[in-house]
């Protein structure tokens, strides 16, 4: 770490890091009362570097892993209600798992700082970046902030907190980041030196005068019904509240760059002051496109570039401003508002003209960078093209458009290269299972293994699991006791994304993934479609020679985040299995602790230093809980007792099937 002056009146550090790196440094120094998270790429990071910062004694925030973001939604909520800074971070499925509380948070004005790492949101399945989640979260009612680099990340967690304590605002902010294009790549990033400098600029303590749920003389009621008369009213003050964040925010970021020589505006106007076209790019693609402009610039072009530092609310009076001479601009969006014929943001800067009044400027909206696609220079210069012909034809050839999808080839249609598994070879007769009526017991008889080895391995090889990796000899050695056809559901982890890398599938039998919590309820409308269709006689005419068993494999972080559904799904008594590999934590998202993970043990959310000793608490016990439930049968195994597993796994089909 190296210290250096800059223009502004703090001491300042200049530090190497990455923007999640950053989020955490910065939450750290502000020693935030709590955080209530649940790991997700590409945001788990934060939790991370925060937990292996307090196993060192670096900050005193507690850190609460929940068994989902909903859950982590919740706690950070009620935790707000209690009058202290409270501070979450996460991603995609993440962030809309946890929507509905948003809101509540913003309705109920109780201020938080959410870092928002943007990534792409399912289906199908993506973990790379771009602004699908975020555009979720425009009309929650939340100020959001927008971070380019890791300098911004920093600087901007703490204006957050700043902003959302304000009296005027009293509002939740989220601050935004895209994921791994800056969640995960590494800058010079200038910080405070000294923590007393931080908490003078924010406040040692929250501002006192608001109530909370923590104040016995003054209690109050949090959350009422409210009927039509009031409810208007409460979305007014609410929406006064997010306009007046407009006003404090220029304050603050005022403030902020006297005191470190960094300025933030509501826009970030790179060489605009008599730019005739323009690009407006949000986050880590508007650095890209400044090169581009000074490249035009040497050819003569009078180009400039826009990018928000706040979209929430969206500075529309700033956008008119700045776009009053220009007479094209092209708008990329890194999210598509699906039927709106545009991203949000173009439709937005579409109505800012309309409202100042200004009828001449061509806008050109194309959608960019989905599921992570990198934005490179001649990307910009092509984005540039587009406004340069507007401008000089006095129209828009093509409004609305995708830009860098690719045309369809059907000689390259990924072609089967296995045909589908014989029945008989599934169906061998090897394994019998037969009921003691006078006990009731089951009784399973197997052949030797070599003799199983003789029916064909469910999950074909060349996937891209780790070498070494356990899940799937025992995954296979498990469904050497199933006979006959399956049909598979993987929750979202590691066996889920090894094997289905598009277009090629390692599933020889039908497969499905659906959401990290939702399988054993998807699972359960594939059981009971089954059932109903096979009554009304509508699969006759595929011929099956039997009936399917339905599977669903997850791991310790799917019944965690998935244990309600799967009580559900166990009280309702489908006809399904469900397998559990345990890792004892969330392995495909980097070894953070899960419920499982037994007391005492370290992990990357459970640090061991000299304030922090492993886990805190002690591990589920899964198979006890779903024996609650009354289903027939709740068994342990291991691949390291094969025989004994193969039993098992029998036994599951019985009960399954009857």
């Amino acid at each position: 770490m190296e210290k250096e002056r800059r223009s502004g009146t703090v001491e300042q550090r200049v530090v190497y890091e990455s923007g999640n790196e950053m989020a955490a440094y910065a939450a750290s120094q502000i020693n935030y009362h709590i955080m209530g998270y649940f790991p997700i790429s590409p945001s788990t990071e934060v939790a991370q570097f925060l937990d292996l910062m307090k196993a060192n004694g670096q900050h005193d925030i507690k850190l609460i892993p929940s068994d989902g973001e909903h859950s982590s939604a919740g706690i950070c909520y009620g935790a707000s209600t209690a009058g202290g800074r409270v501070f979450n971070a996460t991603s995609a499925q993440g962030y809309l798992y946890m929507l509905e509380q948003m809101p509540v948070q913003s309705g109920t004005r109780f201020p938080m700082v959410m870092n928002l790492v943007c990534r792409s949101i399912s289906g199908p399945l993506d973990i790379h970046g771009d602004h699908s989640d975020l555009y979720f979260a425009l009309n929650t009612g939340w100020p959001i902030l927008m971070c380019r680099d890791p300098q911004a990340v920093y600087d901007m967690n703490l204006i957050a907190i700043k902003l959302a304590e304000d009296p005027e605002v009293r509002l939740p902010v989220l601050v935004a980041s895209d994921g791994y294009f800056t969640s995960h790549q590494k800058r010079r990033v200038h910080t405070f030196a000294n923590r007393e400098d931080v908490l003078k600029f924010v406040g040692e303590r929250p501002p006192g005068g608001f109530p909370h749920t923590l104040d016995r003389n003054n209690p109050i009621t949090v959350g009422p019904y409210m009927n039509e008369p009031d409810y208007i009213n409460n979305c007014y003050q609410q929406s006064v509240a997010m306009y007046n964040a407009e006003r404090v925010f220029e304050r603050i970021a005022g403030e902020y760059a006297e005191l470190t020589g960094r300025e933030y505006k509501m826009l970030d106007l790179y060489r605009m002051e008599d730019a005739e076209v323009a690009v407006f790019l949000m986050n880590s693609a508007s650095e890209i496109i400044k090169d581009v402009v000074d490249d035009l610039r040497r050819q003569g072009i009078k180009a400039g570039s826009i990018a928000p530092n706040m979209i929430r609310p969206f500075p529309q009076r700033q956008i008119a401003e700045a776009l009053k001479n220009v007479k094209a601009i092209t708008v990329g969006d890194r999210g598509d508002s699906y039927g709106a014929y545009g991203g949000n943001m173009v439709n937005e800067i579409k109505a800012a003209l309309f409202t100042h009044g200004n009828h001449t400027t061509k806008v050109i909206s194309r959608i960019y960078g989905l599921g992570g696609k990198e934005f490179y220079a001649e990307d910009g210069h092509h984005f540039f093209q587009l406004a340069i012909e507007a401008a000089k034809t006095g129209r828009v050839e093509v409004p609305f458009d995708y830009y860098g999808h690719t045309p369809g080839d059907p000689e390259k249609a990924p072609k089967r290269v296995l045909n589908p598994l014989k029945f008989e070879d599934l169906k061998t007769g090897l394994i019998t299972v037969t009921k003691n009526e006078e006990t009731g017991k089951l009784g399973v008889r197997i052949p030797p293994l070599r003799a199983l080895t003789k029916k064909p391995k469910r999950i074909a090889p060349g996937h891209g699991a780790c070498p070494g990796c356990g899940i799937f000899s025992g995954l296979e050695l498990f469904f050497k006791g199933i006979e006959g056809d399956i049909v598979a559901l993987f929750h979202t982890g590691c066996a889920m994304v090894v094997t289905t890398g598009y277009p090629y599938s390692s599933h020889k039998a039908t497969y499905i993934h659906n959401l990290f919590q939702n399988g054993a309820a998807t699972l359960s409308g594939v059981v009971e479609m089954f059932w109903e269709r096979k009554r009304r006689g509508e699969l006759d005419e595929l011929g099956l020679k039997d009936d399917f068993t339905f599977v669903m494999v997850t791991g310790d972080g799917g019944m965690d985040i998935g244990m309600g559904p799967a009580i559900g799904a166990a009280l309702r008594g489908h006809k399904m299995i469900i397998i559990e590999y345990d890792n004892e934590g969330y392995m495909n998202t980097g070894a953070q602790l899960s419920y499982s993970t037994p007391l005492g043990h370290r992990t990357s959310t459970s640090n061991i230093g000299k304030a922090q000793q492993g886990k805190t608490f002690q591990h589920k016990d899964t198979p006890q809980i779903m024996a609650a439930t009354n289903i027939p049968y709740v068994f342990t195994g291991s691949e390291a007792y094969p025989q004994d597993l193969v039993k098992k796994a029998a036994k599951a089909q019985w009960y399954a099937t009857k």
